[in-house]
């Protein structure tokens, strides 16, 4: 099993910056292809970023690029989301998810989930 524990989500204002953090645990981290998701009240996960293994690719939802930013440091375990301009409807509750076989935009491919994190962004 690998365990994924995310932290680093708050309360913050319009315009702020918040850098979430995934750390994980019971497998080799650089196995896996990770992901964060994003859940807001009311509505489907949506795919937010991926990353590969090595860290080499990285994507997107298209209207999130340019604001968000994924990492990942596989000798400390953790995959990183850098949010800045944060907006009101970033609030959600935020997963990192990982995957040995590819990665990818479907939540349907990743095999191990963390609890989530919540980002509040007030106007």
């Amino acid at each position: 099993q690998l365990q994924l524990v995310e932290s680093g989500g708050g309360l913050v204002q319009a315009g702020d910056s918040l850098k979430l953090s995934c750390a994980a645990s019971g497998r080799t981290f650089s196995n896996y292809h990770m992901g964060w998701f994003r859940q807001a009240p009311g509505k489907e996960r949506e795919f937010v970023a991926s990353i590969s293994w090595s860290g080499g690719t990285t994507d997107y939802k298209d209207f999130l690029k340019g604001r968000f930013t994924i990492s990942r440091d596989n000798a400390k375990n953790r995959v990183y989301l850098q949010m800045n301009s944060l907006k009101p409807e970033d609030t959600a509750v935020y997963y990192c998810a990982a995957d040995r076989l590819g990665g990818g935009r479907s939540e349907d491919i990743y095999e191990y989930w963390g609890q989530g994190t919540q980002v509040t962004v007030s106007s």
